[in-house]
């Protein structure tokens, strides 16, 4: 069961890469960096600190510097224990998936679509009662996350996992935020 579904996988990997084009590998690049998603997180920032003031304000991001800490940390005991290869280094799939980026480390599960899953579960939840279309924020994770796959980084269930794993973080520092440090 565990080898179909692994398999299955491996499919989806490979469908889903191989919708890739050289025309647009340098924009999935540009995509998977974080850096330049500066400017969409500086105007949650802004959306944010308007609504709930600077005190709130500031512990959302000292506990949303905590929770990238905690999610990292987290995929990271996950990717020691399970060893699964990247599928850029995956010797059964990799002569036929296109390769735009490579890495050594290990693939299950995403660092990036945990952290930028809990990142915008804990500000959604936030923004939401102030915001009509603060649900657009999951464009972020949807778009951020598919580049490791479009980049040959990682499988669709690295990603689904981390989703998993980083929408739980997420709503777990909203409660703790709620109940311990917000007073609206």
């Amino acid at each position: 069961m565990f080898d179909k579904l692994i398999d299955l996988d491996k499919q989806a990997f490979v469908f889903l890469n191989g919708l890739g084009s050289d025309t647009f590998d340098h924009l999935w690049l540009y995509i998977t960096n974080q850096a330049y998603w500066t400017p969409l997180f500086l105007l949650i920032f802004y959306a944010l600190q308007k609504k709930i003031g600077w005190r709130n304000f500031g512990f959302y991001l000292l506990v949303t510097a905590l929770l990238v800490l905690v999610c990292d940390q987290t995929t990271n005991i996950f990717k020691d224990y399970f060893q699964r290869l990247r599928p850029c280094n995956d010797e059964e799939i990799k002569s036929i998936i296109r390769i735009v980026k490579t890495s050594n480390t290990f693939s299950f599960f995403s660092g990036h679509a945990a952290n930028s899953m809990a990142s915008t579960v804990f500000s959604y939840l936030l923004l939401k009662k102030y915001y009509k279309y603060s649900y657009m924020l999951f464009m972020f994770p949807l778009i951020f996350a598919y580049s490791r796959i479009y980049l040959g980084l990682h499988f669709p269930s690295d990603i689904l996992i981390g989703y998993l794993v980083g929408a739980i973080f997420g709503f777990t520092c909203y409660n703790l935020f709620l109940k311990y440090i917000s007073k609206n």
